[in-house]
């Protein structure tokens, strides 16, 4: 049964979550179908403009959506745990990855370190610096906190360091949408959709089909954000107004995809508490697969559907029950407990003790 859209303080959080899970899963989906699509945008015309249309949204949402739950556990005990669990998960995974890159996968151009995170294990090593900076900013009002956070990420491209080392660029180039997320009224923005949904999409298409119609000679690495403006090629003054742009793009391409999210409870809700599953293992599936050299084959727009068509099922195989019971110890894995003991003094600093 579909969870009821009427809003009220009762439904309120549940309608919220629910929306927001299936927000998630969908999103998960995308970045499986980015991940399978980013070998073949050098061949395929196709698989170039759905890999930038994802590209342009499913990172600011993905971590949109992180700063909303982000809200029921970012001061306290909780907080600190979290970021344990967070940290843990990074060295383990970081570990993992790096190994298996280093005999098996051999992506090129990869630095092997633990300050220089593994592709998508960035995200881990920036969900930690978000919570840490928001504490930080938990005295600034929303409008300062988010003044702040766009400084940040207009600015880290001047930095003379490269943007992978400690995911600095993308950390805070994405810290904004952190921020509105954690923030952000589920009531208004749900009654916003249910009003506009069908316009709001039919626009924002209509907006994509015109961005790619312009075929505007912009770098595919604006889109990834992991590089400073010197690597871009462009001067501070240039570097600063495309990254305003793209803010601008990433907004209007994330409400049109909002838009086409269902808000009630679905199939696809339940999938959505589990996307961290998917999110840590794809990667090894995905790059497994790479190495054969079979991605190259697809070069048709009807190869292109199949291998969308794969990327739904890894994320819906990925994110089921089984696979949670089967590898929760690596996804999820318990703090050892003399290393607990020793970081628990951290639980009672000030700096995660939410301000009343």
């Amino acid at each position: 049964m579909n969870i009821p859209l009427k809003i009220n303080k009762y439904s309120l959080n549940t309608i919220g979550e629910t929306y927001f899970l299936n927000i998630r899963f969908l999103l998960i989906v995308c970045v499986v179908a980015g991940n399978l699509l980013e070998p073949l945008i050098q061949q395929s015309i196709a698989a170039h403009h759905l890999f930038v249309w994802i590209f342009s949204f499913h990172m600011p949402l993905f971590v949109l959506v992180t700063g909303y739950f982000a809200r029921f556990n970012l001061h306290g005990p909780a907080g600190s745990q979290m970021l344990r669990h967070i940290a843990l998960q990074y060295v383990l995974f970081q570990s993992i990855y790096s190994v298996l890159d280093y005999t098996i996968f051999r992506v090129p151009h990869i630095t092997h370190s633990f300050f220089a995170p593994y592709l998508l294990l960035w995200f881990l090593a920036g969900h930690i610096v978000w919570r840490l900076l928001l504490i930080s900013l938990r005295m600034f009002t929303f409008k300062q906190q988010l003044i702040v956070s766009l400084v940040l990420g207009l600015s880290v491209g001047l930095l003379p360091v490269d943007g992978v080392w400690l995911a600095l660029s993308r950390t805070l180039i994405y810290f904004p949408f952190f921020i509105v997320g954690y923030h952000l009224h589920v009531d208004k923005i749900i009654s916003f959709f249910q009003h506009y949904r069908r316009s709001i999409a039919i626009g924002s298409i209509a907006f994509m089909i015109l961005f790619f119609d312009l075929n505007l000679p912009l770098v595919i690495g604006w889109f990834y954000g992991n590089q400073t403006f010197v690597q871009l090629g462009v001067n501070s003054e240039t570097g600063m107004l495309y990254r305003l742009c793209m803010y601008m793009l990433q907004c209007v391409a994330s409400i049109g995809f909002l838009a086409l999210v269902p808000i009630g409870a679905h199939y696809i809700t339940e999938l959505g508490r589990r996307t961290l599953y998917v999110f840590l293992l794809h990667g090894l599936l995905v790059r497994a697969i790479e190495t054969t050299g079979i991605l190259h084959r697809f070069n048709t727009p009807l190869e292109i559907v199949i291998l969308l068509v794969f990327a739904i099922l890894v994320a819906v195989l990925l994110a089921q029950p089984q696979v949670k019971h089967w590898t929760s110890r690596l996804v999820e894995p318990s703090i050892p407990q003399p290393l607990y003991s020793m970081i628990h003094y951290v639980q009672r600093h000030t700096l995660f003790q939410k301000q009343s």
